[in-house]
């Protein structure tokens, strides 16, 4: 199982992590070397690349060195010193240092950070090399992905293994309450959880569904998915009072809240929750019936084993958009070239082959249990099959699956919406379009402080 998170909706921390990021890749001094595409490797003398990424776990840093010992015995000349367990901060720090200590080859989990790497020239634009190698990224890589390691028309970064959202639910618990069938529209899925929602003196014997945002992976961004929500206009302005598509999603969730008991009944149930990564999920420990998650989800229900019969789904679409079913949120890791490095050559050939050889993406995706980033992976016989997961790939393919834009001050704009989604959830906002209008000026203030 991966440990990496993206999800807002659970890291508080969110927007001071997002701005001291701001400003470490504002003061880097990237834009003025663009290294060397030129290294001893391009004629085969042996050259040594330094390759940085935040996997942890045992599973992931073994996936990770197998298909570098794979990549090495490929290119022999080539040979890759691997760090790993680096956050972001890590990075841009050596980015802004510079000098020979730095990494070739840098990966992320934070594709919210994506406009900055581009905008500050940090990571190198991959555009001319892909072209050089006549590798099509629109035919190679899911549309959502694509867009997701961009930004105005830069591709600092390509997709490496992805997340993608959808619904698990408890079958013991359908079955009780005589649901023969995963909801598809949300005016089902509504109906279906007040039908899973069981009272007792406390609050919940068993909630349907935690719709609240401070709930596991229920994030704003999350939910717009399943509406394909642009947020930003052509002309780079916010556009959130604008699309019909933003109100929409603020209006369900805060009625779901109603018929499922309230917003501080659901909040004083939620408090009672065990750890999100643990066997004390609530979805696993059976306080809801339905949840909303990743692909992840999968390997930990597989080890923990819980006393619970489930499967999964897309997540139900907009009763309006009922023809967009089967869609769902996505984001994932990146990876891209430092615009400092001085043996770009060698590293291309790294982030080529971890990107686009199908037997690497696959063989990384099955051993850590994520979405695989190019649509001949996904469609690879190699693959694990198992049905609950699939259900993850089938999302992945889907054309109407969408994702969060880049923008060039990271996710500032998201955390400015999810803290007018706190205060329209606990009542304290009632005026959406004035909510949703201010919302759009901070974050074009934001945007605008950062160029």
């Amino acid at each position: 199982m991966s440990v990496h998170r993206r999800s807002l909706g659970h890291r508080p921390v969110a927007a001071v992590a997002l701005a001291a990021a701001t400003a470490l890749l504002a003061g880097a001094c990237t834009g003025s070397n663009s290294g060397s595409g030129n290294d001893a490797s391009a004629s085969g003398k042996d050259v040594t690349i330094t390759f940085w990424h935040g996997w942890s776990q045992d599973n992931e840093t073994k996936a990770i060195n197998d298909n570098i010992a794979n990549f090495e015995k490929a290119h022999p000349n080539i040979h890759v010193k691997v760090v790993a367990n680096i956050t972001d901060d890590k990075i841009d720090q050596a980015l802004r240092a510079g000098g020979p200590d730095a990494p070739d080859v840098v990966s992320s989990f934070t594709t919210d950070n994506v406009g900055k790497f581009c905008n500050s020239k940090a990571w190198v634009d991959l555009g001319p090399l892909l072209k050089k190698d006549k590798i099509d990224p629109a035919a190679t890589f899911p549309a959502p992905m694509l867009k997701y390691t961009q930004f105005q028309g830069d591709q600092c970064s390509l997709p490496l293994l992805a997340d993608a959202f959808g619904l698990y639910y408890n079958k013991k618990a359908f079955a009780a309450a005589g649901i023969t069938a995963p909801p598809k529209t949300l005016s089902e899925f509504d109906a279906d959880a007040v039908k899973l929602t069981v009272a007792n003196a406390d609050g919940y014997q068993q909630l349907g569904f935690m719709p609240n945002y401070h709930g596991y992976e229920t994030a704003p961004a999350h939910y717009l998915g399943q509406w394909g929500t642009e947020y930003f206009g052509s002309d780079g302005k916010s556009n959130l009072a604008g699309d019909p598509t933003v109100t929409s999603m603020l209006t369900w969730q805060k009625n779901l809240i109603g018929k499922l008991g309230g917003f501080d009944k659901l909040e004083k149930f939620r408090t009672s929750f065990g750890d999100e990564f643990s066997a004390k999920n609530p979805f696993e420990t059976g306080q809801v019936a339905m949840a909303l998650d990743g692909e992840w989800r999968t390997a930990s229900l597989q080890a923990d084993k819980p006393d619970i019969d489930w499967a999964t789904a897309p997540f139900p679409v907009p009763d309006a958009q009922a023809d967009s079913y089967g869609r769902g949120y996505q984001t994932g890791t990146i990876v891209g070239i430092a615009r400092s490095s001085q043996k770009q050559a060698a590293a291309w050939e790294l982030v080529k082959y971890l990107t686009t050889d199908t037997d690497a993406v696959v063989s990384f995706a099955n051993a850590i249990h994520n979405v695989p980033s190019t649509l001949a992976a996904l469609s690879s016989p190699k693959l694990d099959s198992d049905p609950n997961f699939k259900v993850f790939l089938d999302i992945a393919r889907n054309p109407h699956s969408s994702t969060t834009p880049a923008s060039i001050n990271g996710g500032a704009y998201q955390v400015s919406l999810q803290n007018l989604a706190y205060d329209v959830e606990a009542g304290k906002q009632n005026d959406l379009k004035a909510g949703l209008s201010a919302t759009d000026k901070e974050i074009d203030a934001a945007v605008d402080q950062a160029k």
